[in-house]
């Protein structure tokens, strides 16, 4: 059964987008079978897969509204060797409708349970605000992961995020936990950067992943080209620095796996 992983973050530029599309590639690298899914009405997620959004005919829209299968909806990543699940504008339309909806929260978590056994991984790029379509994702996860700079908004904004987990917890889904966090956009001369990823070490722990993502002019390019970065420049930092997350996630997955739950 696949390890469902929601990426979030309300605070938007903060490399949420970038590190579902390039953890996905990065699993994919090492065999493992992801499915990236696009909870993001902006559609960046499908567009950095290299999947044109204005020229779907099914998206994420419609399996949240019960329109279409996740089975019939899901398509692979021109490169990359992961499927995925795109989305764009369409979804705003499915936020409004769900606020209407009977058992709004778990329709995401409903549409996926046919699909969960054909993947290792299920990762979810949710809207950079704590929205319905969030909260779905949430519902649906296991874990999610929250990338973040290393500044003093982002912690502010951070707790805004836990509190929302712990609501979903609390009401829906009592497995979910914060599978990690990860420090994006690092520029190690920057000591503001440097004291609050000591700050995130010292409240978190080993909930921190070790991996940093630094600034890399290669990593922002690869999503105008529609690749992962992966794809688009192999020896990169951003993609060392993905490739290295990925490595993370298994070694967290093969200690649960001898720890059990």
């Amino acid at each position: 059964m696949a390890r469902i992983i929601a990426i979030a973050n309300q605070k938007g530029g903060v490399g949420k987008t970038t590190t579902c599309v390039n953890l996905a590639a990065s699993l994919a690298a090492t065999q493992r079978r992801v499915l990236l899914i696009d909870l993001d009405p902006q559609g960046n997620a499908t567009m950095g897969c290299g999947i044109d959004k204005s020229e779907l005919e099914l998206t994420a829209c419609d399996v949240l509204l019960g329109d279409a299968t996740a089975a019939d909806t899901i398509v692979s990543a021109p490169e990359g060797g992961f499927a995925v699940l795109p989305g764009n504008e369409d979804l705003t339309l499915a936020e409004v409708n769900l606020l209407q909806a009977i058992g709004r929260e778990s329709k995401l978590r409903k549409a996926l349970a046919p699909v969960t056994g054909l993947y290792d991984f299920i990762l979810i790029d949710c809207p950079p605000s704590i929205n319905m379509l969030t909260v779905n994702a949430l519902t649906a996860a296991d874990g999610v992961l929250i990338p973040m700079q290393c500044e003093y908004y982002a912690l502010e904004g951070l707790s805004a995020l836990l509190n929302t987990v712990e609501q979903v917890r609390d009401s829906v889904n009592s497995e979910l936990e914060v599978y990690g966090l990860l420090r994006t956009m690092v520029d190690p001369r920057i000591n503001l950067s440097n004291e609050v990823s000591d700050q995130l070490i010292s409240h978190f722990n080993d909930k921190v992943f070790r991996t940093v993502v630094p600034r890399n002019v290669r990593l922002a390019e690869a999503p105008s080209f529609g690749r992962p970065v992966l794809y688009h420049d192999r020896k990169s930092r951003g993609a060392l620095a993905y490739l290295a997350l990925a490595g993370e996630v298994l070694r967290r997955e093969d200690e649960r796996a001898t720890v059990g739950p």
